[in-house]
């Protein structure tokens, strides 16, 4: 057995395979989530329950690492908070996926008037007219969310999760095929 490391040329080929296949994964479980919103949405909310209790169980064990009463004090309480939501999530997670729906709707209003705002602070410069096309399309996504919601709550978690594996895989897949030519190039 051999304790001298493995150059990084034998190693790089083995990545950008992986990565491409992680890629290629990620897109078709994009798909998925397209196809299937609602499981999807349930889905976001049951891993944000369970990001909730260990967020939970992260501040109680900070909590003994603290070594003020104040500072132990604060920290169980924002502890048994994240806990007791995190299990409240898990319990009824239909609810909390329309909560969930109903404050994304809220975030993209407020993130289309910053982005509408900034592109007039920016209006000078080359460029500002897209931020203000996203600000606009981010407050017309906004407005439908809220506008169908409840409704909503069936296929919008789902399907922008969906929309948003498909770009990261797409965009991942693009990066190692790069790199898997440039690394083609060398040999």
């Amino acid at each position: 057995m051999s304790t001298a490391a493995t150059p990084f040329s034998a190693l790089a080929p083995k990545a950008i395979n992986w990565s491409i296949a992680l890629s290629i994964l990620l897109i078709l479980a994009g798909l998925f989530a397209i196809l299937i919103p609602p499981l999807s949405g349930l889905a976001v909310t049951l891993i944000f329950a369970w990001a909730m209790i260990f967020s939970g169980i992260t501040h109680f064990v900070f909590a003994f690492k603290t070594h003020t009463t104040g500072g132990v004090l604060w920290e169980i309480i924002v502890g048994a908070v994240y806990l007791v939501t995190g299990v409240y999530l898990l319990m009824h997670p239909l609810d909390a996926l329309i909560a969930l729906t109903l404050i994304l709707a809220v975030y993209l209003f407020f993130e289309g008037i910053v982005e509408v705002v900034q592109s007039f602070q920016l209006r000078p410069r080359h460029g500002a007219n897209w931020l203000l096309v996203d600000g606009i399309i981010t407050l017309i996504l906004a407005i439908m969310i809220w506008r169908s919601w409840p409704a909503s709550t069936v296929w919008v978690i789902g399907t922008l999760v969906g929309i948003s594996m498909i770009f990261s895989g797409f965009s991942r897949l693009m990066l190692s095929l790069a790199a898997k030519r440039a690394l083609n190039n060398e040999n």
